[in-house]
């Protein structure tokens, strides 16, 4: 149903008029890209908060969360359940060590694998990630129709994934809405260990 309001002034509409269009939504978390902007933000993610904010008030199709998982650390193990059953599709890679001795997973196939295969089921797209590497992606399932919207710390967010979305949102302008609070339930952002 279309809005009888007419935009505001300019032409542009407001953030209600853009949002009351959203559809059926499907986000996709890049686990790693949000577990360092908490970091950054000195905050820990309230993850039943921040499904709540993504989702907006809109349907959900489903939440997929990307992350790299070692396989004895008991306490992501716990994470990662209570994400799956609070909500979260869970698609986990195991992490390979590097020859600096870091640990890394790379999920961006399987981000983009999944906005596109699932492209027809959905109207928005949530891309929690400010990888530069997942602008083709974008590119392409908004040339499906499908609008995406990109979430992520805008100094770790490329400009090129910015710039093929139809919205930005800047975590740091959401973060009293996501954080975790002394009192909230579910594991926080320090529980991840990517």
């Amino acid at each position: 149903m279309l809005s009888t309001t007419p935009p505001n002034q300019g032409g542009a509409f407001s953030p209600e008029q853009v949002l009351e269009n959203r559809g059926r939504v499907a986000i996709f978390i890049d686990g790693s890209n949000l577990f360092y902007a908490a970091l950054q933000l000195n905050i820990e993610i309230d993850y039943t908060k921040l499904l709540a904010r993504l989702t907006g008030g809109s349907r959900l199709l489903r939440s997929f969360f990307y992350t790299g998982v070692d396989r004895t650390n008991e306490k992501q193990q716990g994470f990662l359940l209570w994400m799956r059953r609070n909500g979260y599709r869970v698609i986990a890679k195991d992490l390979v060590q590097l020859p600096d001795g870091s640990k890394k997973a790379n999920l961006d196939v399987e981000i983009a694998v999944d906005m596109m295969s699932l492209v027809g089921c959905y109207d928005t797209a949530v891309l929690v990630s400010g990888d530069g590497d997942l602008a083709y992606a974008v590119d392409a399932v908004s040339y499906r129709g499908v609008r995406v919207e990109v979430v992520s710390l805008r100094s770790m967010t490329s400009d090129s994934l910015i710039n093929v979305s139809d919205r930005y949102i800047d975590l740091e302008n959401v973060r009293e809405d996501i954080q975790k609070t002394s009192r909230s339930n579910g594991p926080g952002s320090s529980d991840i260990w990517i």
